[in-house]
């Protein structure tokens, strides 16, 4: 069989190379190896051969300074321990006996990490079980991952630095580009050539495709929110939430062996979160994400990583739904199983107590004995403990007669200039039964409309009435980043309302916070030590204890697992005053909202009016994010479905 055209060019190539050369075995003149050296990924202390610049560390940094940092982070806040038991030169990643612990506190115990090429993982667990730490333990290569396979995990802000957006892109795919063409010559000219990784390495390089690098970067961009004018001002002139898209960006571009994101879409629009779907559903590579949509991960996933409260890591086919059903038919099942393993046990220590001192039956009960005895040594069915369902609770709050908060003819914009007008000719009521979701692109004004409701932003022209008794609360997305990391949750409630509540004792403080799930040890860690979705729970403990008429919300499920979104939704419906919400989360949209608000081109637009729903919002964003998909060519190939 003749060579393939793959094999006849590297053939080629390598007779080329050493015919140059001028010696026989194709090494460099100066025997040294030919490599590049780049900058490890976000928070990847030991970075893979074929990685781009970090994501939140200055390139000034050195590589042995950030190796010790790391290495003095891991062994103070975090320990892990496994066995790589995968193929060395293969594509899959497989970690046996794999046990995690973070400030001291066991995560994972002894579970199997698998991971293989060409699938998408979703990784499910209760906030504060530990998924963000794991993804942190993989990029970090706690356990040693071969070198071959580049890690990414997207965990900080691009720098803020001179460098545009979309140079910044480029220069981290020029730079893998490099390292594969560095590596496929290594390969090339060694003695005994590895035909597979060779192809595996040609591969990668044509994806990367070095010619449409600036249309490909300028798509991505698009696709997540950027207008032409963004994508060339400088990092330094961006926000985190901009800079955090840039770094989130790259990742998408360089397409990493192994893409490890958490909660991608925090920061992100609607529309920005529909493409990023539809982006991310294509990824053909090794893809894990942590999530709080459904929606999102039932379009995206392949696979279901399911990091249980037993501290085990168990994995299940399909995407979020089909997981859903998989292990609730799993439940019932064992339950079953364990109903007719407990009656089967029952009837023989019945038997055996009934045995009394008879020869024959003694010698009958201890054989029935020995079946319980085999039954416990292979181990018992376990029971399914079903854990008590999680609830939040906003307090009762007096009722104030309509209208309580009314916006007549305004117009606002930060210069106060009429041609910079971000809002003008508005005119709506809110109530103590409004449900409102707010839509919209980033940048047109809907964190803004939220603080011209509180007062903290005066319009420039028309009023805004409020009722003279009327209490507001909100969160924002950066709440939980402003309480005090030193103080434990009871602590900083205690601080805030002690005056106003002296006769609240330590139970009363503990029943407060556990009115938003946070219990046990949780209540008296310091709130560095918990996770951000547990950290967002001390905010909305802190938003109930204002007993506020109308509850602004600004993107409240960031960092939410979904049953706490679930209990954040259920908390709505029953709550008594008025409630304004700014999400990309359809999944609590959908769950809470009577009213669907879109901000476009100045105005703020009643879709609900129109009768159109936030499914029929989101089918019109699927389309245009799969038409922007396919006008990019940005569709990997062969890639799975993660739509069940």
């Amino acid at each position: 069989m003749a060579p393939s055209q793959s094999k006849q060019k590297r053939l080629a190539e390598k007779a080329a190379k050493q015919a140059a050369k001028g010696k026989p075995g194709g090494a460099p003149a100066d025997g040294t190896a030919s490599t590049t050296t780049g900058d490890s990924p976000a928070g990847s202390a030991y970075g893979s051969s074929v990685n781009t610049p970090l994501t939140n560390t200055s390139a000034a940094t050195s590589h042995e300074d950030l190796t010790s940092m790391a290495k003095l982070q891991i062994a103070t806040d975090r320990s892990a321990a496994g066995v790589l038991v995968s193929d060395t030169k293969g594509r899959d990643i497989k970690i046996d006996s794999y046990t995690l612990s973070f400030h001291g506190r066991l995560l994972i115990e002894g579970a199997e990490v698998s991971l293989n090429y060409g699938q998408r993982y979703g990784l499910l667990g209760e906030n504060g079980s530990g998924k963000s730490t794991f993804l942190s333990s993989i990029a970090e290569r706690d356990i040693p991952i071969p070198e071959h396979i580049d890690i990414y995990l997207v965990s900080g802000e691009a720098e803020p630095s001179e460098v545009n957006a979309i140079d910044y892109i480029v220069a981290s795919a020029k730079a893998k580009v490099a390292k594969l063409e560095a590596r496929i010559e290594e390969l090339s000219i060694a003695d005994d050539i590895d035909e597979v990784a060779l192809d595996h390495l040609y591969e990668e390089l044509e994806e990367m495709d070095p010619a449409t690098f600036e249309a490909k970067a300028g798509s991505i961009l698009h696709g997540l929110g950027f207008s032409q004018t963004m994508m060339h001002k400088p990092t330094k002139d961006m926000s985190g939430g901009w800079r955090m898209r840039v770094a989130l960006a790259r990742a998408l571009f360089v397409k990493p062996h192994l893409l490890l994101l958490d909660e991608p879409t925090n920061h992100l629009d609607l529309e920005a979160v529909v493409w990023l779907e539809a982006y991310l559903s294509m990824y053909n590579h090794i893809l894990v994400i942590t999530s709080h949509s459904q929606d999102f991960m039932d379009t995206v996933c392949t696979n279901i990583m399911d990091l249980t409260p037993k501290k085990k890591l168990m994995y299940y086919g399909g995407n979020y739904t089909t997981y859903v059903r998989t292990r609730s038919e799993n439940e019932v099942n064992q339950m079953k199983a364990y109903a007719k393993q407990q009656d089967e046990i029952s009837h023989i220590k019945k038997f055996i107590a009934s045995a009394g001192t008879y020869a024959n039956l003694v010698r009958q009960a201890k054989s029935k004995q020995k079946i319980i005895d085999k039954m416990e040594a292979a181990g018992l069915i376990e029971k399914i403990e079903v854990g008590k369902p999680l609830r939040f609770n906003f307090e009762d709050v007096g009722k104030l007669p309509p209208p309580i908060l009314a916006f007549n003819e305004v117009a606002f914009s930060y210069s106060g200039k009429k041609e910079d007008y971000l809002y003008k000719n508005l005119s709506f009521g809110i109530d103590m039964d409004s449900r409102i979701a707010i839509v919209g692109q980033n940048g047109t004004g809907k964190s803004t409309l939220l603080n011209l409701i509180t007062g903290a932003l005066q319009p420039c022209e028309g009023t805004i009435s409020r009722h003279v008794g009327l209490k507001l609360a909100k969160y924002s997305q950066h709440s939980a980043d402003q309480l005090p990391y030193d103080k434990s949750p009871i602590e900083h409630l205690q601080s805030l309302y002690h005056e106003k509540y002296p006769e609240k004792d330590i139970q009363a403080w503990r029943a407060q916070v556990g009115r938003f799930g946070l219990t046990g040890a949780h209540q008296t860690s310091a709130i560095k030590q918990l996770s951000d979705g547990l950290r967002n729970r001390v905010v909305f403990a802190q938003l109930a204890m204002e007993h506020p008429h109308i509850l602004l919300l600004d993107e409240p499920t960031n960092h939410l697992d979904m049953a706490s979104i679930d209990a954040l939704a259920r908390a709505i419906k029953e709550y008594e005053g008025g409630v304004v919400i700014v999400s990309h989360d359809f999944r609590l949209i959908s769950q809470v909202a009577e009213e669907l608000w879109e901000v476009k081109d100045r105005k703020i637009k009643n879709l609900t009016k129109e009768d159109i729903t936030i499914v029929d919002y989101k089918k019109m964003l699927v389309k245009n994010s799969h038409d922007a998909l396919e006008k990019a060519k940005l569709f990997s190939k062969n890639a799975g479905k993660g739509k069940a």
